[in-house]
């Protein structure tokens, strides 16, 4: 063998050993899932290399994301980034992944990079900035997303009216994001900034543009309400909670009937025709507040059909049948409802390991006050023992796959 071809194997085995003690440092400190998705992001790399285009990577990015597949979603998406760093749709998706991967971090990193590289153009950046910082940041952040989407709307009316068309249903922005977004800013005056100086006119304000936008906008209805009731304003802040919900509910008890949609956890389809999850919730407590009993356990039932181990919900129905029972004259199956309710709180309470002491402590105080039941009287679950857990809630989809 000459001595030039020696030399050459040399030099490939001193570049393998280098490769090698590179890769040693980049795995060092890292637990074995990081490194497996690791080594994982590194074969869909190469997998990817030369193989497909921009586009063609975002749609499996996509089919990904569909398929809530989000770790591989973000292979994908940073194989596209790799090749167009500065692309801002790969980057808006990119955030987006790591913020349902919980990697709030680097989705704030990703979407301050869209924002350096086009501060007047795009404003899903700007409202995700705002979801992710609290008070004076956040309202900055949704204030400027809310700009740039009333800019949009606009050029959308202008280029419809250009082409003698109405038809705005497939528009980018719609009179409602506009309206939702003001609700976040609402919102946040509500909460994080309830102290600061002209807190509440800055809160009013921003619940007027959003029903200014979208009169039918049942969250904005409902934090008007929610408004109102903070400032002492009861009659007026009823008619507003009652107004939000019969815009919602009725359909929300046709889903309970499979006539819309046919399947209850059908997630887009429940989005599309109700407020979320936690907004229902926020509901439920309204009416409590408001004395509106029968329409609170409808709500707090059917959250039940969406998710049977969320403890407040559970915690709420117990409190609202214990109101009932207090009552005068009323039923005494009330009584015993809560006492089911509450059994059930405290026991999903044990076995989600939750951390919030005063819900727990509540329920035990309500639970001692109603005093036990006769054993001719008690459910099946009550006359399971707290610590008997497992059978008394479906199984989560996490552990149905670890025992497939």
């Amino acid at each position: 063998m000459g001595r030039d071809s020696k030399l050459q194997k040399r030099s490939a085995k001193a570049r393998r050993r280098r490769r090698s003690r590179a890769q040693g440092f980049e795995m060092a400190g890292l637990n074995v899932r990081e490194r497996m998705q690791m080594k994982m992001a590194k074969k869909a790399k190469k997998k990817t290399e030369g193989k497909y285009s921009v586009e063609q990577l975002l749609e499996k990015a996509e089919e990904c994301i569909d398929n809530l597949n989000f770790e591989r979603a973000q292979m994908f998406c940073q194989r596209a980034l790799d090749m167009e760093p500065n692309n801002l749709t790969i980057l808006d998706m990119m955030g987006n992944i790591f913020a349902e991967l919980g990697n709030s971090e680097k989705a704030k990193e990703v979407f301050q990079q869209a924002v350096m590289l086009s501060p007047d153009k795009g404003h899903a950046k700007y409202m995700y900035l705002g979801q992710m910082h609290c008070g004076q940041e956040a309202v900055q952040y949704f204030n400027k997303g809310i700009e740039l989407m009333i800019k949009d709307y606009q050029q959308q009316k202008e280029m419809a009216t250009q082409a003698a068309s109405s038809d705005l249903d497939n528009a980018e922005v719609t009179p409602q994001n506009i309206s939702t977004a003001f609700c976040s800013v609402a919102e946040i005056f509500l909460t994080d900034l309830c102290l600061e100086d002209e807190a509440s006119n800055k809160c009013k304000e921003a619940l007027e543009k959003a029903l200014e936008h979208d009169p039918d906008n049942p969250e904005a209805l409902q934090l008007m309400a929610s408004y109102l009731f903070s400032t002492e304003q009861q009659q007026e802040g009823k008619t507003f909670l009652m107004k939000s919900l019969k815009l919602w509910l009725p359909s929300f008890q046709r889903a309970e009937t499979d006539q819309v949609p046919q399947r209850l956890n059908d997630l887009d389809l429940l989005q599309n025709l109700f407020p979320p999850y936690e907004s229902r919730i926020s509901a439920a407590k309204l009416l409590i507040e408001v004395h509106e009993y029968e329409a609170a356990i409808e709500v707090l039932e059917g959250l039940l059909d969406e998710d049977d181990e969320v403890v407040q919900v559970w915690y709420l129905l117990g409190w609202v049948c214990y109101l009932q029972a207090e009552k005068p004259n009323e039923d005494a199956s009330f009584k015993d409802s809560a006492r089911t309710y509450l059994t059930k709180t405290k026991k999903l309470y044990m076995k989600l390991k939750c951390e919030d002491s005063s819900l727990l402590e509540q329920t035990e105080q309500l639970l001692a006050e109603l005093g036990p039941a006769e054993e001719s009287d008690l459910s099946d679950d009550e006359k399971l023992p707290i610590e008997n857990i497992k059978d008394d809630f479906v199984e989560s989809s996490e552990d149905e796959e670890m025992e497939l």
